[in-house]
């Protein structure tokens, strides 16, 4: 005989729990993290559930609203049955309805009357005599009676009876079968010995946090005078032509004031000349910090007043939140403890080799006095929240200390629940999604590098796809202050033209920088991704109606976006086959209704490029016996027949790109 050594180990919680629960998707990390949604969103839940035996199951997925505990019932879960998919699989839908927080567990169990039930029907229908059976379900039927709901007992009670009467066999089984008996037994249901999974959260949102067109402008540079830099309000004039264009959202970089020690001049000169600008990152200086404005834009009336110029012409304003100080800042005098010092005592400027920013304090996210630091952080996003702003695009988080931000995002939702966080951060992809996981709404990302074809569908593949699509919301933006593409260096008008679509159709979220339409792209050195003459160090007044612009294009792009519920979500997106690597075709849906879309784009801004796009078009409810494609940029319609078509795009007679939208035939 082998005994076994060492101490037993613990028994189970209850060993009477014969249903397993695994795999419950979606989740972040086991739970560690929320997933998220938007108000009005599908939430579907899957997960493998099982049990010894051939027993039958009961799984339920609870659901409920952080405001639980404010409804009539506190705690009450709502519940929807879920259904088997096979193979032990099962999933149940709910609608999230509501912004905030949401919890949702699954509780599974052995289903005793439906297991009866079903042993009872095949005993029957192989001609076995049942009696035994009737009395078991008799006895369940009274248990059920005397513990269960009330008002169905009586109802239940006689069932037992008809069970154990004196009909005949047949009769007995068909009243044991009927539906309406399980249904009052489901509601009588004892649940007894259930399993449940893990409390899982999900994160919704509003609707801007899922999709927008983002337009970026230096409020400095809209002055009628060119000898000096623009208020707020002379800025806001040019609110309607972004409107006009089809945009969602302006954002402003800084716009506190600008310290003058070590100040950057034209192209990031280490030293500036007298009316040189500064950059509008090196945030601090006697007019005040972070709740300051630069008095060369005005005052908080005039941000008031641009403010409400956007809202009038339905955009929001974000705002850069940039957690670094001039030498300048008051801080800096006030808090010096909040600071990394080199040995000779002196603050250490920002550094990421071979740039160096001299005009720029980081903060140390190690300093013991960090409680008063973090504090004072948040309440910069709480001022501006005061304010009226509701959305900040963050400079580089990933410099910052990630505990910090998941506390922050969180105090500062809580008390402001429609505040939007825009992660720019380009750094390594697990640090990432690391943020988008600690609470960041949207996320920067490698779009901006991602070309051919082959980059193009792998990396949208992989965002647009769980795990990762259930809490990274990609933004792609097609430029920024800091970044001009080789792609667009050298491929002129229309490589903006197809950066414009791609960025425009393959996320929900998109943004450009201004400029973008005018088709700048001199950059500052061969090799370099700066710009030349950066508006990041000097004013840049433009000419909005040089004859290059691309500024119709984009308008067109945005309102086919606004029309179209596909280009809203990045989660229906699905890439087609062609056999042109410079061909890349996808599709997006956005599930009910919505007509789906398939874009084709010429990645070639020089050349023609033509050959075939091939997809199943049955899963999206077209004939392949033929169906429409309308080209959504031009209005022409083509009949499409089967999974393979034949498309030709010139980039030097017409857009590099079709949006198509695609419909039956008519009949």
């Amino acid at each position: 005989m082998v005994r076994a050594s060492g101490p037993l180990p613990p028994p189970p919680l209850d060993g009477r729990i014969r249903v397993v629960i695994e795999n419950v998707a979606p989740h972040v990390d086991d739970g560690r993290y929320p997933i998220k949604r938007v108000a009005g969103e599908q939430l579907r839940v899957t997960a493998d559930i099982f049990a010894d035996g051939h027993d039958s199951i009961r799984a339920l997925l609870r659901v409920r609203h952080a405001a639980f505990e404010r409804r009539a019932k506190p705690g009450a879960w709502d519940e929807v049955r879920l259904s088997p998919l096979g193979n032990d699989s099962w999933t149940a839908t709910v609608a999230l309805s509501e912004q905030g927080w949401w919890e949702y567990a699954i509780v599974a169990w052995v289903d005793r009357f439906g297991s009866w039930r079903d042993e009872l029907r095949k005993k029957h229908e192989g001609g076995l005599d049942v009696s035994s059976e009737l009395a078991e379900g008799a006895q369940l039927l009274r248990e059920a009676a005397d513990c269960g709901e009330p008002t169905l007992a009586p109802q239940l009670r006689a069932a037992a009876d008809v069970l154990t009467g004196a009909a005949g066999q047949a009769e007995r089984v068909a009243a044991a079968v009927r539906d309406d008996l399980a249904a009052d037994m489901a509601a009588a249901d004892q649940r007894l010995h259930a399993a449940s999974s893990k409390t899982y959260r999900a994160r919704v949102e509003r609707v801007r946090a899922r999709t927008g067109a983002w337009y970026e402008l230096f409020p400095r540079s809209y002055s009628p005078d060119p000898s000096r830099g623009s208020t707020l309000s002379e800025a806001a004039r040019r609110l309607p032509a972004v409107a006009a264009m089809g945009f969602d959202v302006v954002y402003l970089p800084p716009v506190h004031p600008i310290g003058t020690t070590y100040r950057k001049g034209r192209n990031n000169a280490l030293v500036a000349a007298s009316d040189d600008p500064g950059s509008p990152w090196a945030i601090g200086g006697p007019a005040g910090g972070h709740t300051a404005i630069d008095p060369g834009l005005g005052t908080f009336e005039d941000f008031a007043t641009f403010r409400a110029a956007a809202e009038r012409e339905g955009l929001e304003v974000a705002l850069d939140i940039a957690y670094q100080c001039s030498p300048d800042h008051p801080w800096v005098r006030e808090h010096p403890e909040w600071f990394r010092h080199r040995p000779d005592g002196t603050i250490k400027y920002a550094e990421n080799p071979p740039k160096k920013y001299q005009d720029i304090y980081p903060i140390n996210f190690e300093t013991d006095a960090w409680r008063e630091l973090w504090a004072a952080l948040r309440d910069v996003v709480v001022f501006w929240c005061e304010k009226g702003v509701r959305i900040f695009r963050v400079d580089n988080p990933h410099t910052k200390a990630f505990a910090f931000w998941e506390w922050m995002i969180a105090d500062v939702q809580e008390r402001f629940p429609d505040t939007i966080f825009l992660s720019e951060a380009f750094t390594r992809p697990k640090i990432m999604r690391c943020l988008a996981k600690i609470g960041f709404t949207q996320s920067y990302t490698y779009f901006t590098w991602r070309n051919t074809r082959a980059e193009i569908e792998e990396y949208f593949t992989e965002i647009a796809s769980p795990p990762v699509s259930d809490y990274l919301r990609p933004n792609l933006f097609a430029n920024t202050p800091d970044i001009l593409s080789e792609y667009l260096q050298r491929g002129g008008r229309r490589a903006f033209q197809t950066r414009l679509i791609l960025a425009a159709t393959l996320g929900a979220s998109y943004g450009i920088y201004s400029g973008f339409e005018l088709v700048e792209n001199v950059p500052a050195w061969h090799g370099s991704e700066e710009y030349l003459d950066s508006e990041k160090f000097q004013l840049k007044p433009r000419d909005w109606e040089a004859p290059q612009t691309i500024a119709p294009l984009i308008a067109l792009v945005n309102r086919i976006r606004r029309e179209h519920a596909a280009l809203q979500t990045t989660e229906g997106l699905r890439f087609a086959g062609s056999d042109n690597r410079d061909i890349l075709a996808y599709l997006k849906t956005a599930g009910g209704q919505s007509s789906p879309v398939l874009v084709v784009v010429n990645l070639d801004p020089v050349n023609l490029q033509h050959g075939f796009v091939s997809f199943d078009p049955s899963p999206y409810g077209l004939d392949p016996a033929g169906y429409l494609v309308r080209d959504l940029l031009t209005g022409i319609a083509y009949t499409w027949r089967g999974d393979r078509n034949y498309v030709r795009l010139d980039p030097g007679t017409q857009a590099p790109a079709h949006i198509f939208r695609l419909e039956r035939l008519s009949t």
